[in-house]
């Protein structure tokens, strides 16, 4: 049969990957309560991997999803706008002092968040980057019952337990990412109620119930809300970092001994079994 090539675009050497050795997670899923499961992610229908880029997801889906930041204008509750500052936004950003749609009109109330650095924590100094093989670090990702378990009283009579699923990877670098928050309003009353949102949030941890959390802390202080007047409109805009401590794991590692998977997949065992070896005598032989 034949196998399509691997097309995931963070493996860089695509072509030394040994697919013979990788596990397939195609019927993998993870079910029950997403908020009391120890998996960080909805499941396991792909190999897994940590990067900057669920780090930065996490930030905005808090900032969205639960923070969901609101203001009052005109006995209306408007829904505050939250966006990432890539490249191009952020640099328009700091040369207008603005931020405006693509008829050119005013974005008010918003919120702009970058990242700005990131280095690793050196609080957190477990990486163990020379065990190569992984074989004496690993972590416990998932831990549920096998779906082809057949636990009935009869499988009890004979002596079977029931097989749990196990999935590992190896041990993740410990970083720390520094963000910028821009925020801007209208007046001075809707800035301090996303002020004090922020003030309640920060020092907890940022993602949803379903994907990855991360520490949070405040960089230093939150500015004062300081008044501009853009082209003729007024705007209240205040500045602030946030410090997320997080970790990332590469999909696939590339040592000595070639490319492997950070996630692997095991059972255990369903009967245990103990017997007794001996040699047999020269009259039992002759029998």
């Amino acid at each position: 049969m034949a196998i399509n090539k691997i097309t995931n675009k963070q493996t860089l050497n695509r072509e030394s990957v040994n697919r013979a050795t990788q596990v397939s997670m195609k019927d993998n899923k993870v079910r029950g309560n997403a908020e009391q499961s120890i998996n960080p992610g909805k499941d396991f229908t792909k190999n897994f991997a940590v990067t900057l880029k669920d780090i930065d997801t996490s930030v905005m889906s808090h900032l969205k999803n639960v923070m969901k930041p609101k203001i009052r204008e005109a006995n209306e509750t408007i829904k505050v706008p939250v966006y990432y500052g890539n490249e191009e936004r952020w640099k328009n950003f700091r040369k207008r002092g603005v931020l405006r749609d693509k008829n050119g009109s005013l974005i008010l109330p918003l919120i702009m968040f970058k990242r700005n650095d990131v280095s690793f924590d050196d609080s957190m100094p477990m990486s163990f980057d020379h065990d190569v093989r992984g074989e004496f670090i690993k972590v416990a990702r998932s831990n549920k019952w096998s779906k082809d378990n057949q636990y009935d009283r009869f499988q009890v009579q004979r002596g079977v337990k029931p097989v749990q699923e196990i999935i590992f990877t190896g041990m993740p670098d410990h970083v720390i990412c520094n963000y910028s928050v821009v925020m801007m309003t209208n007046y001075i009353e809707q800035m301090n109620i996303l002020s004090d949102l922020f003030l309640e949030h920060l020092g907890t941890y940022f993602g949803d119930s379903e994907q990855y959390k991360f520490l949070s802390s405040l960089d230093g202080s939150i500015s004062d809300a300081s008044e501009m007047n853009r082209d003729g409109e007024r705007l209240i805009k205040t500045e602030f970092g946030i410090s997320i401590k997080a970790y990332v794991i590469p999909e696939f590692t590339s040592n000595v001994f070639g490319t492997t998977a950070e996630i692997t997949k095991e059972l255990t065992p369903s009967r245990v079994t103990f017997g007794t070896e001996a040699d047999a005598t020269n009259e039992q032989i002759g029998k």
